[in-house]
């Protein structure tokens, strides 16, 4: 028996053949920041495709505390639907789309189960091609590209952010009931790469730029009713002042509803929290991480489930993970002051960590005390 709150996700439960209809007209129901447990899985394009595999991740979550899945609407390789905006339309890539989409989010919707629709934002490669004018500069002029060759588009580009937009309130209206906006952020500037020059930037930061776009997105999506949440890397949650990618806490988190912080221990570095081997020790990593996070959401008047970080569900060096290790970040997130966490596998395959999933939607939070001194640590880079 699930959680009484994700049965209020559904508008049409057991009417699925009349949801496609209704959602075009009504967005799904809203659900307050601060009473909300979500607890999800992130699908990648090529499984949001499947039918087969949508059907094992349904099966997944019905069987689990799990309650939300996070789908690839918009990524680095373009659109994963079938937009009917044709300003929209022309920047949607190669790569496929969604079969049956309004069935699928019927499907969802009558199982329950919250639809985020994940949006990448600034790694777009797809609208830098179509859109040459929207893209980061080299000196002499000429596009700039990161270490694999990519383009990325100008985040300080106003129509790029009303194009981003569009795709949210589009989705919204197809039957999504939340829009989680990723790579929110500028490229590493790294040494080895020519500068990077931004048309329009005046003298604007970059953290202000970043900070600005979700401001707008989110007045715009709170008028469709869902909330606005976005991703983050993991350090931005103890490191003082902005990353040099632009992410900054303290002017990200009043403007969304949720950030989802990426708190895989493999991806800090020796040494951070004065643990030798971060990867080794999932509980202390994302404690630590997340502990601060809800500190300074004090310290800033927000309360509630704001912080819903990404856990580790891959390997990525040793130990390998398993369902001990998910275990054991879900109890760090727990014991920090939250409920809420989604599982992230690149490939979209959870069968090795379902083991550490319990049965029914329950609060396990404990009640927050902010610790006595801060903590902090250097750079951080990842997805």
């Amino acid at each position: 028996m699930k959680s009484s709150r994700v049965r209020n996700w559904s508008l049409l439960a057991g009417v699925p053949a009349l949801a496609g209809i209704v959602a075009a007209q009504q967005p799904a129901a809203r659900i307050a920041p601060d009473t909300a447990i979500v607890r999800g899985l992130y699908v990648n394009r090529f499984a949001a495709q499947s039918v087969k595999r949508m059907k094992q991740l349904v099966a997944i979550v019905d069987s689990t505390e799990l309650n939300a899945l996070v789908i690839d609407i918009k990524d680095e390789f373009g659109l994963n639907y079938a937009s009917g905006d044709a300003s929209v339309a022309r920047n949607a890539g190669r790569a496929g789309v969604i079969p049956h989409l309004a069935q699928l989010l019927d499907t969802l919707r009558a199982h329950h189960i919250l639809a985020i629709a994940r949006i990448v934002v600034f790694k777009d490669s797809v609208t830098a091609r179509v859109n040459p004018e929207w893209t980061i500069r080299r000196n002499d002029g000429s596009p700039w590209r990161d270490k694999k060759g990519m383009l990325w588009v100008n985040p300080y580009h106003r129509e790029l952010w009303d194009y981003n937009i569009r795709v949210a309130e589009e989705a919204v209206r197809l039957g999504f009931g939340e829009v989680q906006f990723d790579y929110i952020r500028f490229p590493e500037p790294y040494k080895s790469l020519p500068p990077q020059v931004f048309p329009g930037q005046g003298t604007q930061s970059k953290e202000q730029a970043l900070s600005d776009f979700l401001k707008l997105a989110h007045a715009r999506l709170g008028k469709l009713g869902v909330r606005t949440t976005a991703d983050i890397f993991g350090l931005v949650t103890t490191v003082n002042g902005a990353l040099e990618v632009g992410q900054h806490w303290e002017l990200l988190a009043p403007v969304a509803d949720v950030l989802l912080p990426m708190v895989y221990p493999s991806h800090y570095p020796r040494g951070s929290f004065n643990i030798a081997r971060p990867n080794a020790e999932p509980y202390r990593i994302v404690f630590a991480a997340i502990e601060k996070a809800h500190e300074r959401n004090l310290k800033l008047g927000l309360t509630g489930e704001r912080v819903r970080p990404w856990l580790q569900a891959f390997t990525l060096g040793q130990p390998a993970y398993g369902a001990a290790e998910v275990r054991e970040q879900k109890r760090a997130v727990y014991d920090a002051g939250f409920d809420g966490w989604v599982l992230w596998h690149p490939g979209s395959k959870y069968e090795p960590f379902l083991g550490a999933l319990e049965k029914t939607t329950v609060s396990r939070k404990k009640t927050f005390v902010a610790p006595v001194a801060p903590t902090s640590i250097g750079k951080h880079a990842t997805h």
